[in-house]
């Protein structure tokens, strides 16, 4: 760990190529941490009471942060030289998202750093322990012939007196797996799908063997019928995205079954045309599997949460003792929240060598999840019977999209910073600068085992807006600009939801994306753009410098390495290394894979002498003013070396966090 005298972020001047500005500074202090500085402490073992010396720690960050609020509103003069909130290590389990606002900023003279006592690794964790496993003295009803005396159970976790629905489970810091049929990476192929009544039809060997018994009767799992699963969703593969849909009936006929599913995501499934589900005679329909249901408990690592029981089942790993296991619930969906607003933004606030942990996401069990792309779920769509927009004459569709949370959000801040960082075993987007801000870092993160998107940045669309028109705001001041994310290692993110990405920009200006490393990603790499609009835009000016993607495309095709939107003026990307991408082995189209990929709208973006494997690139109706110049696998070896995490940070390849 960094100790609290080392720089917190080191500012960057790499040089571009001839004619490209490239700012040398982005808000963060450079300047060794004065031994002056004031202190405040803070432990598991504290006590909120404590004075929050080294000697009497206080227990939470949150009481840290009210004592630093109140030395600024008091000018008290142990803030001369910036608050240090020091975390000593172990795990801080929330029961609130910590809430960082205007009147707790610092100032460039005077910054708040919070960070990890020297040596030591804090976490800020939204889980909560599930303990008392044991063995069940009967056979379980409805379980697999297969798990029967090989499954363990516990009393559900509750929060706020209330049972807790969650949808993840970490046994000793490794995901386990929801009870699904079809395990590993199979899974079956839906026979059809009925747009008017909204409807699925599948094999009826592909729903689990307790289901299949039952042929001939309809099961209305909305009635919670015993012999049904509550909670039964089908996911289903569909071009660059998948989506999550709850069952509300099977209705089981001959050798196939016809699905319902409920509101509202029935109707956004079966109304929306981008991406829809896949039926083809050449490379097969839409795959699916079915997922959390007792009767697709049927391996080791998978477990089952029992509603109405109030209980967990787990099937244990090889290995693993549940007498002494962590077991880990996320109660907690957001860890941090740093926010203040248009004209009062929060300030020189940073995070250094800090845990993430332990987050869930409740809105798929209580909505379903149907993305448009990138993990943007749809609020609303639908086919125009007439097509034409403000923007487009011939767009055939609308939508408007909602946004996952994040471990740690971040809106309307200035020069704030995440360095050494580490986002772990969360459910969706790990680290997210939503709106508003601009001359921030993060530097020197490791982003892993998290369901969504990695590092995420700027506005998509707001709910109310459209998500095809071009987003231009009258105040500046809402676009994320003149952000440095640099020598992050993003690796083994969407895990659930396989549409996101690992490093995603929308509408952003300035944006200096270098020498990260993206891999085992399960559609993108790096994207920047929204909207798929040649229409002049928030967007201009962004800068995506030699990075390192691999391994990417493991479930998804319709894919880039590096992927684009829609016009954003004095854009360049170069000196990048794309390569090793996945043969997914559902992809609507086995061959529409790219190594870089300008999709609908890209406008005047240079991108050069980038090293990949081939010349397989993807420019799928681009408006103007792109330039491509040497990419492919004749640029230079030196190029193709430097891409990536620079040599302070590939230790980072080897970090581990877990306590």
């Amino acid at each position: 760990m960094l100790r609290s005298t080392i720089l917190l972020l080191l500012t960057t001047a790499l040089a571009g190529p001839a004619g490209y500005a490239i700012p040398s500074r982005y808000g963060i202090p450079a300047l060794a941490v004065p031994a002056a500085a004031a202190g405040i402490w803070v432990s598991p073992n504290g006590s909120d009471a404590h004075a929050g010396t080294k000697e009497q720690p206080l227990a939470s960050l949150a009481m840290a942060l009210r004592k630093a609020r109140e030395w600024r509103r008091l000018h008290h003069p142990a803030i001369a030289g910036g608050i240090h909130i020091i975390l000593r290590g172990g795990i801080y389990r929330l029961s609130e998202p910590v809430f960082i606002r205007p009147e707790d900023a610092g100032s460039e003279d005077s910054p708040t750093w919070i960070e990890a006592a020297p040596g030591e690794k804090p976490v800020l964790s939204g889980g909560i322990p599930v303990t008392g496993w044991r063995i069940p003295k009967q056979k379980t009803a409805g379980l697999p012939a297969v798990a029967q005396g090989n499954i363990w159970i516990a009393d559900a976790p509750q929060a706020g007196g209330q049972p807790l629905l969650f949808r993840q489970l970490w046994v000793n810091n490794v995901k386990a797996i929801r009870a699904r049929e079809h395990n590993g990476d199979s899974m079956a192929r839906i026979l059809s799908w009925n747009h008017k009544d909204q409807s699925c039809r599948i094999p009826v060997s592909a729903l689990p063997e307790g289901l299949r018994r039952q042929s001939a009767v309809t099961l209305s799992l909305s009635k919670g019928d015993l012999s049904t699963p509550p909670g039964l969703e089908m996911v289903i593969h569909q071009w660059w995205a998948i989506a999550v849909l709850r069952i509300q009936s099977i209705d089981i006929q001959g050798d196939s079954a016809r699905l319902r599913f409920l509101q509202p995501e029935s109707r956004i499934q079966s109304e929306h045309p981008w991406p829809a589900p896949w039926l083809s005679k050449k490379t097969g329909n839409s795959a699916f599997y079915l997922v959390n249901a007792l009767q697709c408990l049927d391996q080791p690592g998978e477990w089952y949460l029992d509603t109405k029981s109030q209980r967990v089942m787990y099937w244990p790993r090889p290995g693993e003792d549940m007498h002494t296991a962590t077991v880990t619930a996320p109660v907690q969906e957001t860890l941090v929240r740093i926010e203040g607003t248009i004209d009062n933004p929060v300030s020189y606030v940073f995070f250094n060598g800090i845990g993430f942990e332990h987050t869930g996401w409740r809105r798929p069990s209580q909505q379903g999840h149907v993305p448009l792309q990138a993990g943007m779920y749809l609020l609303d769509a639908y086919k125009l019977d007439t097509p034409g927009t403000p923007d487009k004459k011939g767009l055939e569709n609308q939508a408007w999209i909602g946004r996952p949370p994040a471990a740690a959000e971040v809106a309307y801040a200035h020069h704030t910073g995440f360095a050494h960082c580490h986002f772990m075993h969360l459910a969706s987007t790990g680290l997210d600068y939503r709106r508003g801000t601009h001359g921030d870092e993060i530097k020197g993160c490791v982003l892993s085992d998290i369901g969504g998107t990695g590092i995420q940045v700027g506005v998509y669309s707001d709910e109310a807006f459209e998500t095809h028109l071009p987003y231009d705001p009258s105040d500046r001041r809402e676009v994320c600009a003149n952000e440095h994310i640099s020598n992050n290692l993003v690796t083994g993110v969407t895990n659930e939801d396989w549409g996101c990405v690992g490093i995603s920009a929308g509408y952003v200006r300035g944006i200096n994306i270098e020498h990260n490393e993206v891999s085992e990603v399960s559609y993108s790499g790096i994207c920047v753009g929204w909207g798929w609009t040649k229409t002049a835009n928030a967007m201009q000016g962004n800068r995506i410098y030699a990075n390192y993607v691999h391994h990417y495309a493991r479930h998804m095709y319709d894919v880039g390495g590096i992927y684009t939107l829609s016009a954003q003026p004095g854009t360049v990307i170069y000196e990048n290394r794309v390569d090793s991408i996945y043969t997914a082995r559902y992809a609507h189209d086995p061959n529409h894979w790219f190594y870089f990929y300008f999709d609908e709208g890209s406008s005047y973006i240079t991108i050069k002498n980038n090293w990949c494997p081939g010349d397989k690139f993807m420019r799928n109706s681009n408006g103007p003013g792109n330039v491509w110049e040497n990419n492919g696998p004749q640029v230079a070896d030196t190029i193709k070396a430097n891409a990536g995490l620079e040599p302070a940070f590939k230790k980072l390849r080897a970090a581990s966090y877990e306590l």
